[in-house]
């Protein structure tokens, strides 16, 4: 993908997106308002959930062994992954080791990050996605354009083509005369997953929450097929994101009132699984969960951004943000898109890479995702903080022009005499713009010229007037006032 500002004016062509997304998060801010506007105690709701996740973070290594020694005494394996490689090869060795060719996947962000699916497929694992959301994302060799609801950029009648096109290559074929009713969509993708469910033995899963004291897993959703993956294969392998610790089953409850209005604009999600290592003949047997870091403790290390780490992805941010309305997802380079993906991803991989330097620039700072926001994420504050690194990180970059033309400018804004000199300049230059026309553009400044013009230097500068007229005491004719 390339920077935010390339990426975004390309999707902003998508006029067939951005109805899509104009729709679709228009609705699911209007649900979610109601429901919130019926919690009167909704404002403690959002300053608790903080207040527990800062807790949290603030003593994870201490709820981080409490989880393993709870998980690992109700059965299941814990492992530790230090990084994304190392996530990807702990669940490909399990794979190989119990034979398995192909496994079925519950929608996740964790493994979406990390690159599970491709890192399979380099081994020989076929991986298939079962939240209807993520399966038309995989049936069309697209990218996911929304936390919550991966295919939102796709109105019904794309996703109708997309299964009669593709469903074929990856088991059943979709029915014949498939109509874009949602009913009709639904039944064809369940009899697609059906078999799926039915003989693979291998389930992978990510997780809304991790609870420290008993070892115990969440996952949240409104379909049902993360609870197949959860109950029917033999072994289940689950990424987890070391953020995902909540310290008790009472902290759950609040989190669940919270997740559910934010996310869907639902008083409660239609499944909530829960498990808790392996339990004699029901459900799976081989239980393994990955805690995954990733440079989350390097986030964590960060007295401002680390409050990035409260999210609970429930993209109550992108569903209110002008910016992501009219992008679209897929121009944030990342897996997490709109505003916590421009303070999440950049942290997470860093400010080397230009896509990611641009990322804390794609907002408008109005503030409209911290207050949707239901753990009270400082989104806006997190950005300029972002941006400044930024700054800082760009010195050390090799000269560009916008760079060279910034370090002239303080040169010469440092300097009185340089700067008389440069005003005089800029007066006898105004001929060069034709009077009012401005600078319209300026080569090595396509970007920055592409948004906006320069006015023409005026024919006198302001230190010139003051000494003409001493400092207003006389009138351009040179008589006294």
């Amino acid at each position: 993908m390339p920077p935010f500002p390339q990426a975004a004016l390309h999707q902003l062509r998508n006029t067939q997106q951005r109805t899509n997304l104009t729709r679709a998060t228009r609705t699911i801010r209007a649900k979610r308002n109601r429901l919130v506007a019926e919690k009167d105690d909704w404002e403690q709701l959002r300053r608790a959930g903080a207040a527990v996740k800062d807790e949290t973070l603030r003593h994870l290594d201490r709820y981080l062994e409490q989880f393993e020694a709870a998980a690992t005494a109700a059965g299941a394996t814990v492992h530790w992954a230090p990084d994304a490689s190392a996530a990807n090869r702990i669940v490909t060795e399990i794979a190989l080791e119990r034979g398995v060719d192909e496994v079925v996947k519950a929608k996740s962000m964790a493994t979406e990050e990390i690159g599970l699916v491709e890192a399979l497929a380099a081994a020989g694992i076929n991986a298939y996605e079962t939240d209807l959301a993520a399966l038309i994302i995989q049936l069309s060799a697209d990218v996911p354009s929304h936390i919550v609801v991966p295919a939102i950029h796709r109105n019904r009648a794309e996703v109708r083509e997309i299964f009669v096109r593709n469903m074929s290559r990856f088991g059943r074929p979709a029915p014949e005369h498939l109509g874009d009713e949602p009913h009709e969509l639904a039944a064809a993708s369940r009899e697609h997953l059906r078999e799926k469910f039915l003989h693979t033995r291998m389930a992978v899963t990510g997780a809304n929450f991790a609870v420290a004291e008993t070892g115990s897993l969440l996952l949240v959703e409104s379909e049902g097929n993360g609870r197949m993956c959860v109950t029917m294969p033999q072994t289940l392998v689950s990424v987890v994101g070391i953020e995902k610790l909540v310290p008790t089953w009472r902290d759950v409850e609040m989190y669940l009132q919270l997740l559910a209005r934010s996310a869907t604009g639902e008083r409660m999600n239609p499944y909530t699984s829960v498990w808790t290592g392996a339990h004699g003949a029901d459900g799976p047997q081989d239980v393994h969960i990955v805690l995954l870091d990733n440079h989350r403790s390097d986030v964590l290390a960060d007295e401002v951004g680390r409050d990035a780490l409260r999210c609970i992805r429930c993209a109550a941010c992108l569903n209110v943000c002008p910016v992501y309305e009219r992008a679209g997802g897929h121009a944030y380079g990342s897996v997490y898109p709109g505003p916590i993906g421009a303070i999440l991803s950049p942290q997470l991989r860093g400010l080397d890479d230009p896509v990611d330097r641009e990322l804390p620039y794609a907002s408008s700072l109005c503030g409209a995702c911290a207050d949707a926001c239901p753990v009270q994420i400082p989104i806006p504050l997190i950005l300029e903080h972002l941006r400044a690194k930024v700054v800082d990180t760009e010195r050390t970059l090799p000269p560009s022009p916008e760079r060279a033309a910034m370090k002239l400018a303080a040169a010469v804004f440092d300097r009185p005499a340089a700067l008389g000199a440069g005003e005089k300049l800029a007066a006898l230059s105004r001929k060069v713009f034709r009077g009012e026309r401005g600078i319209t553009s300026v080569p090595g400044f396509s970007g920055w010229f592409g948004a906006r013009d320069v006015p023409a230097p005026p024919a006198e500068s302001f230190r010139a007037w003051w000494a003409r007229t001493d400092g207003g005491r006389r009138d351009d004719t040179g008589d006294g006032r």
